[in-house]
């Protein structure tokens, strides 16, 4: 694990929805090419904290920097332009877009920034062949198993080589096998380019993955290495 400085930082988030406080002083922070677990019960702030960092929604009060910047102080343009070039997202039913073949689905992010057709579908099928599916590239979703689009959620998340990877119970819709593969690939692709991974879970065996784990429970953090 590494000793660089954080890449993300929250301090003291706050949200509300209505009267039920979902983060009540929130403290967080990961590192490059590191992978922090976050879990905890159901309704317990897991999810909010995670669009807090991501700046999908703003916290009512507190801070999240990414590399010295404060997402809240960015306009939403701002904000929707960093999670499309630096930010990737891994969600528990990997969201492909039925429509597009595998391949095209993992170029999608490159074509949304301007890149080429041929440049985007290139680079798209050397991650699909990284995550061991570039056998599956001309199918769509709803042609290839659970395992298989989920690995390609993953390749779709790291093709743009983001420096933050948001991973929301990436493995909840798997069995224990395609979940443990989809993990190994996960981490190991982490590892090797930098990126830092913010994983939600309530799994321990997806948890054993990360580097450091938190817990999150009324909406507080609580580091189970005490480094918070």
């Amino acid at each position: 694990m590494t000793t660089a400085d954080p890449l993300l930082n929250a301090a003291g988030l706050h949200k509300s929805y209505g009267p039920t406080p979902a983060l009540d002083g929130a403290d967080f922070s990961v590192r490059p090419g590191e992978v922090v677990a976050v879990m905890g019960p159901s309704g317990s702030g897991k999810s909010t904290l995670l669009h807090c960092l991501a700046g999908i929604i703003r916290p009512d009060s507190g801070t999240v920097h990414y590399r010295e910047r404060e997402l809240s102080a960015m306009s939403d343009a701002e904000r929707s332009a960093l999670r499309r070039s630096e930010f990737g997202f891994i969600f528990q039913f990997g969201q492909l877009v039925p429509e597009l073949t595998c391949t095209e689905n993992v170029a999608l992010p490159l074509r949304l920034t301007g890149m080429g057709r041929r440049e985007a579908e290139k680079r798209a099928t050397g991650w699909l062949e990284r995550l061991e599916v570039d056998d599956v590239r001309h199918h769509r979703p709803g042609q290839v198993s659970g395992g298989q689009g989920q690995r390609v959620a993953v390749a779709r998340a790291l093709v743009t080589g983001p420096r933050v990877v948001f991973a929301d119970e990436p493995t909840g819709a798997l069995d224990s096998l395609n979940g443990e593969r989809v993990m190994q690939l996960l981490t190991d692709a982490a590892h090797d380019t930098g990126a830092a991974v913010v994983l939600v879970t309530h799994e321990a065996r997806v948890a054993a993955y990360s580097d450091r784990e938190i817990v999150v429970r009324d909406g507080r953090v609580r580091d189970m290495a005490g480094a918070l």
